[in-house]
């Protein structure tokens, strides 16, 4: 592995193929590309065409001899299991998920939000959700809650009235909103409006899991399910427990796994696959990027490069 670069924003849905790019060659720059393999598993990169798309950029601008493109869930997946198949979600900013059978069938979602049949598809949902029960509440369409009050405040504001205001007149973004989502996993803890928000994202992700697996014709066998991004990994109970819940219902041989590493992991284990490295290899890839990665802080991309077999 030549190195490792953080960097903002590459979301090719929010920015466009042509900017993203530009975000990944500051970052090549950094790692010291051109490198022998590059292995692309971005965000947003939903369709077979979008990846098309995001390979002939790549192979434009030189990144490597060889470009392997694809969503990040695959990175989820692979980071975390060693198995090569199973079922990853993945829920931050957004959701969504891949299955993998073992004779290398794949099943994919478009994850395009509500217009794809995406209930809670992250951050920005649960967000959302928190918001409308706090106005409910306040004007008693719903049932009291103390988001009601914790919501507007984060935002420096008094009322939930006052929060839609902003939001209408484009004082506060959109985007913002999940933000939230951390004030909702903590009132989950004593509330039961916020606690049935949480409850609803468990559901979803179970939704999920339940469609790979009945696509893949795999409820009777012994599957590894991968959970990563922020939500799925921030450890709250409530969320977690749902899921495995709801995990059990579809087949006695599920198995859960929260992520323990960045998709980045996945990413780089997966290069190392396609060169052939010694087992030795990715232990220490995968300890080298953990420790990289333990703090992320506010960003959205990170970037290694592979030259040559360690």
């Amino acid at each position: 592995m030549l190195g490792f670069a953080r960097g903002p924003l590459s979301h090719p849905h929010h920015i466009g193929v042509e900017a993203s790019a530009d975000a990944i060659d500051a970052l090549a720059d950094e790692v010291g590309m051109p490198a022998d393999l590059a292995v692309l598993l971005v965000a947003g990169l939903d369709f077979t065409d979008e990846e098309d798309a995001y390979r002939a950029e790549a192979e434009r601008r030189g990144w490597a001899e060889e470009v392997v493109v694809g969503n990040d869930t695959f990175a989820v997946l692979r980071a975390g299991t060693e198995r090569g198949w199973g079922v990853a979600v993945t829920c931050g900013a957004g959701m969504n998920c891949v299955g993998i059978g073992p004779d290398g069938r794949q099943v994919r979602f478009p994850s395009l939000g509500p217009i794809s049949g995406d209930a809670m598809d992250g951050a920005g949902a649960v967000g959302l959700a928190a918001v409308a029960a706090a106005a409910r509440s306040e004007d008693r369409r719903g049932p009291s809650t103390e988001l009601e009050r914790r919501v507007p405040a984060h935002f420096g504001l008094v009322t939930p009235v006052e929060l839609a205001r902003a939001v209408h007149r484009g004082d506060i973004p959109w985007r913002r909103l999940g933000d939230l989502t951390p004030l909702v996993f903590e009132a989950s803890e004593t509330d039961a409006v916020a606690s049935e928000i949480v409850d609803r994202l468990a559901a979803e992700v179970v939704a999920l899991v339940r469609a790979a697996v009945t696509r893949l014709e795999l409820a009777a066998e012994e599957i590894e399910v991968v959970l990563g991004g922020g939500l799925l990994q921030s450890g709250n109970k409530r969320l977690l427990g749902g899921i495995e819940d709801g995990l059990r219902e579809i087949g006695p041989g599920l198995s859960m796994h929260v992520a323990q590493s960045r998709p980045i992991v996945g990413a780089v284990l997966t290069g190392l696959d396609r060169l052939g490295a010694e087992s030795a290899a990715y232990a220490r890839a995968r300890k080298e990027l953990d420790r990289a990665t333990e703090s992320p802080g506010d960003v959205t991309g990170d970037t290694a490069a592979v030259s040559e077999l360690p």
